[in-house]
């Protein structure tokens, strides 16, 4: 795998905030910062379109810092949000969708994204903070979480309040469509299992192929089951299964939205599914020597980038849910067995 970003490798090494790179004479890329987060930043992509205006690939966290930052990344190639004409969202998370609200309000720029998460942020902005609070709770204690840390762990309602602020996107995007960025051809490819509706882009001009969180150079995105996944939803198999969607497109280069960017895509998605299979069977080791866990219990058997004590709050959260999204997948393979109480245990089974 080869590193292109050289500034974006280099500025994660140091820490630092990359700088706005010109990548193509119609491109750049504008790094947006990401408050009190290991990530640091997001990689927004702005495209000058033909007949004037630009174009927004994801928006970056919505805070006063975001929205400096992507203010002044515009201003520095020439621009502003006003000249926003429309705006692509490769997923439904803070980091991606967050300022799309504010851009709309400022520019009249359009949002897209694919269906799927659409219906989420819907749900998320007419939901009331304390009631997905408890919708979360008690999904984290359907997974063996003791209510009291499950409590401590999601927090309070103050913590979910600028969900309900998102941009509900007025334009939908499946599997297939192009994008109406005048001048380039833009196409949504549909890769669900980080969310729901994840859209990567393949740009046919250029070659260029737009990632989002879908396959990113050196970590791996983070795959979870959720409240309303439900007990059949298999958000891990997805994602393997759109890994190899899109593990044969040999594009010229790679443009996630963290970390930097690369070339490489097949051995980049064999790398991903190899970490993967090897959680599984790290997991089905541990459910042997620990039968009828929970998710919680056996999230604590695993190996993590830190001690699991260390582990509290959404970090925790992630991980437990993590390990219930690949505890899905074996069950799918027929390699466990839940008990099927409202708090589900696993076992191995028979074979």
């Amino acid at each position: 795998m080869e590193i292109t970003g050289t500034a974006q490798h280099q500025a994660w090494e140091t820490r630092t905030l990359p700088p706005v790179e010109q990548l193509r004479p119609d491109l750049w890329s504008i790094p947006v910062p990401i408050p009190h987060n290991p990530l640091r930043y997001v990689s927004t992509y702005a495209f000058a379109l033909e007949g004037g205006g630009l174009g927004l690939l994801d928006t970056g966290w919505e805070s006063e810092e975001g929205w400096a930052a992507l203010s002044a990344g515009l201003s520095s190639i020439g621009g502003g949000i006003e000249d926003l004409r429309g705006v692509l969202v490769t997923h439904l998370h803070f980091d991606h969708l967050g300022l799309a609200a504010r851009v709309r309000e400022a520019s009249g720029a359009w949002v897209a994204m694919h269906p799927a998460d659409v219906d989420v942020v819907r749900r998320l902005t007419t939901t009331e903070a304390q009631a997905a609070v408890d919708g979360e709770v008690a999904f984290l204690v359907s997974l063996g979480a003791p209510r009291e840390e499950a409590l401590s762990d999601v927090g309070g309602a103050e913590n979910l309040a600028g969900f309900s602020r998102m941009a509900v996107a007025d334009r939908l995007l499946e599997d297939g469509d192009r994008a109406a960025f005048p001048g380039w051809d833009l196409r949504a490819v549909h890769t669900p299992g980080h969310t729901p509706g994840h859209l990567c882009f393949a740009e046919g001009r250029t070659g260029l192929f737009f990632a989002g969180d879908h396959v990113l150079p050196k970590i791996s995105p983070n795959i979870s089951s959720g409240p309303g996944s439900g007990r059949d939803g298999d958000p891990l198999g997805a994602f393997l299964t759109s890994l190899q969607a899109v593990r044969d497109l040999e594009p010229t280069e790679v443009l996630p939205a963290h970390e930097w960017r690369f070339r490489g895509l097949a051995e980049r998605v064999d790398s991903l599914t190899e970490h993967h299979e090897r959680r599984l069977a790290e997991l089905l080791a541990a459910i042997r020597a620990h039968p009828h866990s929970t998710p919680w219990d056996l999230a604590a058997h695993l190996t993590w980038s830190r001690p699991w004590e260390q582990y509290a709050r959404r970090m925790r959260i992630f991980a437990v849910t993590e390990t219930d999204a690949h505890l899905r997948l074996l069950a799918r393979r027929g390699l466990v067995v839940g008990s099927g109480d409202p708090v589900q245990t696993w076992t191995a089974a028979v074979r």
